[in-house]
């Protein structure tokens, strides 16, 4: 019997490039069940290999989304000792040895995991992300449409969002309009989609098109940050809305007094 790992929830980890660029970086994954680490660690080595397998790789994606990575490394050896063919155990040891700075173990995971499993989309997924951070945009393309093209992948629009991050970091725009404005209209709902594509649109001089995106970022609380509140500002200076100006910078002031964009507003740098 194939090994069924615990089902993990996808947390969009975003990563500030390009001005206000953001973007669901990578399968950062969260446990899904409750788990007791102290007593996890505790318990003898017994059971069968694909069970003692399933909690470490809970637990080392506990700690990995707690910034605990040197523990969450000995769980995925642990989980290894058990059983060494498993590919997402290396794809979450590139996400950690990535988080880390260790360039070369990341890269290392992430290939030895498709070795294992070359139709894996969401190693395909964070292996490009990884690339692009490190301007290997080529490469990065490749990935993103290969794990696009993989026919059981659920995670589409995210990689759109990704992919088009890392086209507008490459300078292609256009291009990067495009994906983004798939993974917005395959869900609508996600404020990092909006974000991202308001911020492709404001850097193409399309401001109409942008505010409209940010906008429905900006009329939740909930969702809104100064970040994109910043990003609506910039807009309406753009289009010469001193209003729009005056009550975005009026948010700003009373909800982020001491975030950098406020500090921007104060000193007049919309350009920044």
């Amino acid at each position: 019997m194939p090994l069924t790992l615990p089902t993990f929830v996808t947390r969009v980890a975003c990563a500030a490039i390009l001005g206000l660029l953001f973007v669901a970086c990578a399968q950062q994954s969260t446990v899904q069940t409750t788990v007791n680490p102290q007593d996890a660690r505790s318990a003898p080595e017994s059971g069968e290999p694909d069970r003692r397998v399933a909690l470490r790789m809970e637990l080392a994606s506990l700690y990995f989304s707690r910034g605990q990575y040197e523990t969450a490394l000995e769980e995925t050896r642990l989980a290894l000792a058990a059983r060494s063919d498993l590919g997402a155990v290396y794809n979450l040891r590139g996400l950690i040895y990535g988080a880390m700075g260790d360039e070369r173990q990341a890269d290392e995971n992430f290939q030895r995991a498709l070795t294992i499993n070359p139709r894996d989309a969401d190693t395909m997924h964070n292996r490009g992300w990884f690339l692009c951070q490190r301007n290997r945009f080529d490469e990065a393309e490749r990935l993103f449409e290969q794990a696009l093209a993989q026919p059981t992948y659920r995670d589409g629009p995210r990689t759109l969002m990704t992919q088009g991050v890392c086209l507008a970091r490459a300078g292609k725009l256009p291009e990067a309009e495009q994906k983004l404005q798939r993974a917005y209209d395959i869900d609508a709902s996600n404020p990092t989609a909006a974000l991202n594509l308001s911020e492709v649109l404001y850097r193409r001089g399309e401001f109409e098109r942008a505010r409209f995106y940010i906008r429905r970022v900006n009329t939740r609380e909930d969702m809104s940050n100064a970040q994109t509140l910043w990003l609506a500002l910039r807009i309406e200076h753009r289009i010469g809305n001193r209003g729009g100006v005056e009550e975005y910078g009026r948010q700003l002031r009373s909800r982020f007094p001491q975030s950098p964009e406020a500090q921007s507003y104060e000193r007049g740098r919309f350009d920044e």
